[in-house]
């Protein structure tokens, strides 16, 4: 890996409504493991990356759209690894790309945009076609790593963080790769609480399962009514409090995923849903250049 993983920066939310409940709540800071690829996209993507080097294929492609965390990660990756980095790219070309395609092209991704109608269908046989490649020589790796290869990379997370001995482990949940690989290697006494911060997010079973190879697994508690209207979705009820939470832990968060995910948690503890000394831990998964697209001044960190 181009980071170690050892030494995840825990850090311990101390507030008054948490004494009142006997509750510790617990943040593990994969966010700062690394200050391009972090929080759970270097996990996600360490298989696919060893995948490459093993059949020594020289290029990975992937998908994401403008705004993608997953991709920045990933062209940067390839980067310091020496492969080339080919990113599809949902929707037309834009007249002013963003920032974070800014940075895919900065760490030398080759940016192939494709309509909307193209771009669910894109898998290995498409690929050769468009890119006029061959499968030998270059690994795929679907967007945000939802592949049983990316949740096993997930599963790593774990292999810390489970002598903390946490009665839950909370995650925003995307495709649902993090959580998969979270859930396989947690304790078996830890309840996983997913956060979906897609509207609708109803195939979570599916997911997990494809993600799991049908492998069984404790199902996780899912808090739906958290996505703040959909994927990258916000309100200013959700920025407000982002801003506060800065302000009172100097923990910075991401209003696509781990900003959703501690509004959950945080209220689902003033309204009695975790018992009395519990031991809450939530994961940071990163994703903070995904703030540079507000507008300024939006957030005070």
């Amino acid at each position: 890996m181009i980071a170690k993983l050892a030494s995840i920066k825990i850090d311990t939310i101390s507030a008054p409504f948490l004494k009142e409940k006997e509750i510790e709540l617990l943040v593990a800071r994969l966010d700062l493991i690394h200050p391009v690829v972090s929080g759970n996209k270097l996990f996600k993507l360490h298989y696919f990356i060893e995948a490459a080097k093993s059949t020594n294929k020289a290029t990975i492609v992937t998908l994401g759209g403008a705004y993608s965390n997953h991709l920045a990660a990933t062209a940067f990756h390839c980067r310091s690894v020496g492969l080339k980095s080919i990113g599809l790219v949902r929707g037309e070309s834009p007249a002013k790309k963003s920032h974070t395609l800014l940075i895919c092209e900065e760490y030398g991704m080759q940016l192939i945009f494709l309509d909307r109608k193209e771009y669910p269908l894109i898998n290995e046989d498409r690929i050769t076609k468009l890119l006029n490649i061959i499968p030998s020589e270059f690994v795929f790796i679907p967007e945000g790593g939802y592949d049983p290869l990316g949740a096993k990379g997930a599963s790593m997370i774990m292999t810390e963080l489970n002598d903390l001995n946490a009665t839950h482990v909370c995650t925003a949940t995307g495709t649902a790769t993090t959580l998969a690989g979270i859930i396989s290697s947690a304790s078996d006494n830890t309840k996983i609480i997913a956060v979906p911060v897609l509207k609708g997010m109803t195939d979570l079973e599916e997911r997990i399962s494809f993600l799991l190879n049908n492998k069984p697994y404790n199902k996780p508690l899912i808090l739906n009514e958290y996505h703040f209207g959909g994927y990258a979705k916000k309100t200013d009820a959700l920025i407000q409090f982002m801003n506060d939470f800065y302000k009172d832990y100097r923990i910075p968060t991401d209003f696509v995923y781990t900003g959703k995910m501690m509004f959950a948690i945080t209220e689902k503890i003033k309204t009695d849903y975790f018992p009395e000394r519990s031991r809450i831990l939530c994961l940071h998964t990163g994703g903070l250049q995904g703030n540079d697209s507000l507008p300024e001044n939006t957030l005070v960190f």
